[in-house]
């Protein structure tokens, strides 16, 4: 039985990224585009003049030769690649995009591969560091996803979108530049950016937890030690755990009523499709609304309950 055989009932999502200087985006974009949809992957993919940024979702086999096919481009050669396996396809469809940055930060220049970026800090020493517990910790990704679960401790910026945090950053942190600031997200990419941004403010010691949260989780030393709730995850898993030890916390909470949850759910109300935390108690007596209004709005999505 030959490898990819063995591999044809197996699906993996993979999450990768990368800053380095493209000058053909739109090629480069059709070449993926063209790829994935011979291969069966689907995903998201942004391509832009400072890089690349990823998750697809395949079969082993298929994401596999993807992994190949993306290396034998020069300038991915050496990109990392997380990946996870899954019972199947994780997203809908296939996305391919070019865009003017791979994450939107909107500080008016790209990253280039060269720019000062914050330490890479491996999951055994931020660890360490958070248990030393005289760090600023910047929790790098948006209110919802923290809601469901963030490093214990760690600052929770009031924003909807990545592109706030400059404005939050020196109306907030100004006089905290003498700090050991540590920042994390998901994967890894908006750390960079933010580190980036960080370190130009004028902070003077900025880390960034290497791999982000999905790394961490899977690290045999750390057993996602002080992590708590869930990782928000962009497909149609919504989230993924972290914390393997005994000391796993909940601390997401019903929209509704406040109980402790981790189950987020989009409002039925197709004009509004708030994403909110719920308890089964209320996606009962809610009919999976977000607000009166919205659970008797004529323009609602039709849903089966497990």
């Amino acid at each position: 039985m030959t490898d990819e055989s063995k591999t044809k009932d197996v699906y993996h999502v993979l999450l990768f990224y990368k800053f380095v200087r493209i000058d053909d985006p739109d090629s480069v974009v059709n070449a993926h585009e063209e790829f994935c949809r011979t291969n069966n992957l689907r995903g998201r993919i942004l391509l832009a003049p400072e890089g690349i940024n990823g998750t697809v979702s395949g079969t082993a086999a298929d994401c596999m030769r993807y992994e190949h096919w993306l290396r034998s481009d020069s300038r991915f050669a050496d990109i990392v690649i997380k990946s996870d396996e899954v019972s199947g396809h994780v997203f809908r469809k296939l996305f391919v995009r070019k865009k003017e940055e791979v994450v939107t930060f909107r500080i008016g220049h790209d990253l280039t591969p060269e720019a000062p970026v914050g330490r890479h800090i491996s999951p055994a020493e931020w660890k360490s560091l958070l248990e030393r517990g005289d760090v600023l910790v910047l929790d790098g990704r948006t209110g919802y996803e923290y809601d469901l679960g963030h490093f214990r401790g760690a600052l929770r910026p009031p924003v909807d979108s990545f592109r706030e945090f400059p404005e939050w950053i020196r109306a907030n942190l100004a006089d905290k530049k003498d700090k050991t600031i540590l920042t994390y997200c998901t994967g890894g990419i908006r750390c960079e950016k933010l580190t980036n941004f960080l370190l130009e403010e004028g902070f003077n010691d900025v880390g960034q937890l290497d791999g982000g949260i999905v790394t961490y989780g899977k690290d045999p030393e750390t057993r996602g030690a002080l992590w708590d709730g869930l990782c928000y995850v962009f497909d149609e898993r919504i989230s993924v755990p972290i914390n393997a030890t005994e000391d796993r916390r909940i601390v997401g909470t019903c929209y509704h009523c406040g109980t402790p949850t981790e189950t987020y759910v989009n409002c039925a109300n197709l004009d509004c499709h708030r994403q909110h935390l719920v308890c089964t108690s209320c996606d009962i007596s809610t009919d999976r609304s977000c607000s009166e209004a919205c659970r008797t709005a004529p323009r609602r999505e039709q849903f089966v309950r497990n």
